[in-house]
């Protein structure tokens, strides 16, 4: 018997697809939830418990003596919003964030860009630019404080050799922000440099190519292609040293011992002096939320205008 296209000798029969069990299924949604059940765990006992004690506290007079712990309501709060203390310390800090933000994204594009393009011993530069980055925080204050020593630093050493008289960096309160802002710029600026480095690096070499037949030179292809390149970097990085700007308070704590008054004194070491000198936890619970309400709205603001301009790209 001879095939034909109408009576094949071999016809694919469908085989039928086992249903999946419930218990498989149960089984496997168990096994999900154990793999998560340690992070659920440390999410809760460390971001959420706390979160929701310290907003119950700062409708407390809690003292740090265990005294208190009666509610108050909304009292802490408008304490806290009529407090010049408490306004003077946010207006050191956001002064802070702009003082130190703009050199620590300049300062990154500049040593990333001389890497980038060639420096002999890239691996050294890259080493020396990031490790300052590595240090503790008590570790880079004890360096800076030597180092703006009125009478035996370096820093007012290299002043008179250019002919400026000394100055008293860490004790004169119309200068020791900026020498904090000095010492922070030195500390972080390394971790800016990695992420312009990495976005550097990202760019297709085609691009430069294209513009090197063209006849653009490198300021041109600098202009016209890696600083349009690197927007969403620079933005990223804006952004992530405004938030880390805000929170001052290691280095300045650590360099301005008993030094600080109140036109130096960071939104984040008034909550810890009302909290642990003051013993007011819940008062000191009320400015912290109030603090976190404001780099709520900033961290909003950023996203949404960060948004705005890919929607408009």
């Amino acid at each position: 018997m001879t095939a034909t296209a109408d009576t094949p000798l071999t016809r694919a029969t469908p085989r039928p697809q086992p249903a999946t069990a419930p218990a498989g299924r149960n089984r496997e949604q168990l096994v999900s939830w154990a793999f998560l059940a340690p992070f659920l765990i440390a999410f809760a006992l460390f971001l959420v418990w706390p979160l929701a004690h310290g907003l119950y506290l700062s409708f407390t007079n809690q003292s740090l003596t265990g005294a208190g712990g009666s509610w108050v309501g909304l009292d802490n709060y408008r304490e806290a919003l009529t407090d010049s203390t408490m306004w003077r310390a946010l207006g050191t800090t956001v002064l802070f964030t702009v003082v130190s933000t703009i050199p620590l994204v300049l300062i990154a594009l500049v040593m990333a860009l001389l890497v980038h393009r060639g420096l002999p011993g890239q691996w050294l530069w890259r080493l020396s630019f990031f490790m300052p980055f590595l240090l503790a925080s008590t570790v880079v204050s004890q360096i800076w404080v030597w180092i703006f020593n009125p009478d035996i630093g370096a820093a007012n050493a290299v002043l008179g050799k250019i002919g400026i008289g000394p100055i008293a960096w860490l004790q004169d309160p119309d200068v020791n922000l900026y020498a904090i802002v000095i010492a922070t710029v030195w500390w972080t600026v390394g971790f800016n440099f990695l992420l312009y480095l990495a976005a550097l690096q990202n760019i297709p070499d085609q691009h430069y190519e294209a513009a090197a037949l063209d006849g653009a030179g490198p300021w041109r292809q600098l202009w016209s292609i890696t600083l349009p390149q690197l927007v969403p970097a620079t933005v990223l990085i804006v952004m992530l040293q405004i938030l880390a700007s805000l929170k001052l308070f290691d280095q300045a704590y650590q360099m301005l011992i008993g030094l600080s008054t109140d036109t130096t004194r960071p939104i984040v070491q008034y909550i810890f002096e009302s909290g642990f000198v003051g013993y007011r936890f819940g008062y000191s619970a009320a400015i912290s939320y109030v603090f976190f309400a404001l780099i709520v709205i900033v961290g909003v603001f950023q996203v949404t205008a960060m948004n705005r301009r890919r929607s408009m790209s």
